[in-house]
């Protein structure tokens, strides 16, 4: 059989599938992704963690670093203000932005609230990170404070920052969702390149996974479908080593489904 003739049987095959709603691609090779958690494992680098916000969703794991630091960003609101409340009650200022909600859980002089999500474009009730940052703190230097669950866009939000404004963070602790899809080739390129830009400014000292939504499977490779990273800037850090002890005494489940931990091919070798 000629390759015209197999490359035209494929692309119908392709075609039917997903017309059934299946995307029939090649999968990422395991060798790529074991790289990619390999770069992504936690480090201990010598300053404790410290949880901000809930016992449950909305609780984070973020270094004990917040001296000095006046502002957060936080995107994604929801119902909880758990994390942004415990800020205020350090004297730390929050930004806050969701489209889904009309106002904060919680109310508070500290807290200035956009009915906006954030993205890739100023369009509609989508604006970038730079354009909220530019709207308070135009010309402002000093170190902030980044906390995002915004179901998914963090992809584009991340890629989209400048790397002036990225290297303004202090702290980032960050949801990914859909993180499965890393087995799907076009998928990989967008999340490791996110991964990538963040590793270039940032170590990673912890991950927590949520336990609401499983965890996907293939040998001996386990990659839960959303995991909560914590970063903090390179900066801020004169020696590391390897993170080896999870989870964290101050981890707590997301929700009251079946516990997840952290699979060991995440923070071991061995």
């Amino acid at each position: 059989m000629d390759e015209k003739r197999v490359r035209r049987i494929r692309g119908n095959l392709r075609s039917g599938l997903l017309a059934l709603g299946v995307n029939l691609t090649a999968q990422t090779s395991t060798t790529a992704i074991r790289d990619l958690i390999r770069k992504l494992r936690p480090m201990d680098c010598g300053i404790d963690l410290i949880r901000i916000g809930g016992q449950q969703d909305g609780g984070y794991l973020i270094p004990d670093d917040l001296e000095g630091i006046e502002y957060c960003f936080s995107p994604g609101v929801s119902t909880i203000s758990d994390f942004e409340n415990d800020l205020a009650d350090r004297q730390i200022k929050s930004f806050l932005a969701d489209y889904s909600v009309n106002s904060p859980a919680t109310s508070r002089p500290e807290f200035t609230f956009d009915k906006k999500n954030l993205g890739s474009s100023d369009r509609g009730h989508e604006m970038t990170l730079s354009t909220w940052k530019d709207q308070y703190l135009s010309g402002y230097v000093g170190d902030l404070v980044l906390q995002m669950d915004i179901e998914g866009s963090e992809y584009e939000v991340i890629l989209n920052m400048p790397d002036l404004l990225l290297r303004q963070f202090r702290i980032m602790a960050i949801e990914f969702h859909f993180l499965d899809r890393l087995f799907d080739p076009f998928a990989f390129t967008l999340i490791s390149s996110c991964f990538q830009k963040i590793l270039e400014f940032f170590h990673v000292v912890h991950i927590h996974p949520n336990n609401a939504d499983g965890v996907f499977r293939k040998g001996d490779i386990e990659i839960p479908r959303i995991l909560e990273f914590t970063f903090i800037n390179k900066s801020r850090v004169s020696c590391t080593k390897p993170q080896m002890v999870f989870p964290h005494r101050l981890d707590a489940d997301n929700g009251s489904v079946r516990p997840l931990p952290l699979p060991k091919c995440w923070y071991s070798s061995t």
